[in-house]
């Protein structure tokens, strides 16, 4: 074993995304993660594309570095190991409703009397202590509830739209994961362990609004809400003559040098390129007139133009030019390895390096109650 938390021991009860990317996480930085997983198994097993039943790509994506045990909160005996797992446990990371859990006896306060040391992470939809408290909760419903899907409808005609990636689901997991080393940092102080709420809700609007709370920052308000950069209609992608290239002269040396190397002096000087402050007021035409230059070369010849100097540009990837990037092939960020029943896999690496106690692959995402037997073992022997 290597990495950071290494000896730390999580029972992680969590299904489908957002759980399990964090508790991997967890897992990737040396903690020993034992999914329970209910019967039938994580639903995220049956999610298509896969070579058999259960170990679909998105599952194996994200819970390697775990092990496995199947048990059923409905039966007593189950409920007696999942107990004793407990109790061996540093962390405990669950995202069933927390009446489910006060049901089973799984509440915080019912667990804290046995294991005063247990970090207990509620990864919920919306927090406990508002009127939304137990609603169901997805990605998709969050990022409608949280403005991103309106922000995201800025440039489509005004009409609402999902980011194409779950991610709610994974920056809530991202704040998850940071929560859960900060308690266990403090209990290395105290000697205690703590209840931590991390719900959907309030951390996407807490994301989204770091820059579009924007004029609403001040009491009254100086302005309306919304980041008008991010928002302005020409910030996407700029045609080429033919393709795309991504492209953000950000500070007033990479303005003055694009406007040198494309013979456009004039707009230099033109007042709206002044400043920050005047590219600001007047974002939309300064982007516009971007666009507009960009157009009038090839992709090859803007990579030419611009290779050598410090203005941020790239051609726009697919996520198939991803898998043979120089970059990432320099760094090894995707593995080649075997598994025990999949065959040969491609992963992804860990993007975090600690000069001395790095993270690792250790092992494989795992069939359904792979370690059931192996944990009971342990549990038997007292390890």
């Amino acid at each position: 074993m290597s990495g950071p938390l290494q000896g730390i021991r999580v029972i992680d009860l969590t299904t489908v995304a957002m759980g399990p990317w964090a508790t991997q996480t967890l897992g990737d930085m040396g903690a020993d993660v034992i999914k329970v997983e209910a019967p039938a198994g994580d639903h995220f097993r049956v999610v298509p594309p896969g070579r058999h039943p259960q170990m679909g790509a998105t599952f194996l994506n994200l819970n390697r570095n775990k092990r496995s045990i199947v048990l059923d909160l409905k039966s007593p005996d189950d409920m007696a190991v999942l107990a004793d797992l407990l109790a061996s446990a540093d962390v405990f990371v669950c995202n069933v409703r927390p009446q489910s859990l006060r049901k089973l006896g799984l509440d915080y306060p019912s667990l804290a009397a046995r294991h005063p040391r247990l970090i207990y992470c509620g990864a919920y939809g919306f927090s406990e202590r508002g009127p939304y408290a137990g609603r169901p909760a997805y990605d998709d419903i969050i990022q409608a509830m949280s403005g991103l899907a309106h922000l995201q409808g800025a440039n489509n005609e005004g009409v609402p739209s999902y980011v194409n990636t779950i991610v709610a689901d994974k920056i809530t997991g991202l704040t998850l994961t940071a929560s859960i080393a900060m308690a266990l940092y403090e209990r290395e102080r105290s000697g205690l362990g703590q209840a931590i709420e991390v719900p959907m809700f309030e951390t996407m609007v807490a994301f989204n609004l770091v820059e579009h709370l924007s004029g609403a920052t001040f009491v009254p308000g100086a302005g309306d809400m919304g980041y008008d950069r991010v928002l302005s209609e020409h910030r996407r992608p700029y045609r080429t003559r033919d393709g795309f290239i991504g492209l953000l002269p950000y500070t007033n040396n990479h303005w003055l040098s694009l406007f040198r190397r494309v013979g456009r002096d004039d707009l230099a000087e033109h007042p709206h390129f002044r400043d920050a402050p005047s590219r600001a007021r007047h974002v939309d035409e300064v982007y516009g007139v971007l666009a507009d230059l960009v157009a009038q070369r090839s992709t090859q010849e803007w990579i030419d133009l611009l290779s050598d100097c410090d203005i941020p540009f790239t051609p726009v990837k697919s996520l198939t030019d991803l898998l043979d990037d120089p970059h990432l092939r320099a760094v090894g960020f995707f593995h080649e390895t075997g598994h025990p029943s999949e065959g040969p896999l491609r992963t992804l690496g860990i993007p975090v390096t600690f000069s001395r106690t790095p993270g690792a692959l250790r092992r494989p995402a795992p069939t359904l109650d792979e370690h059931g037997a192996e944990i009971r073992r342990e549990l038997e022997a007292g390890s």
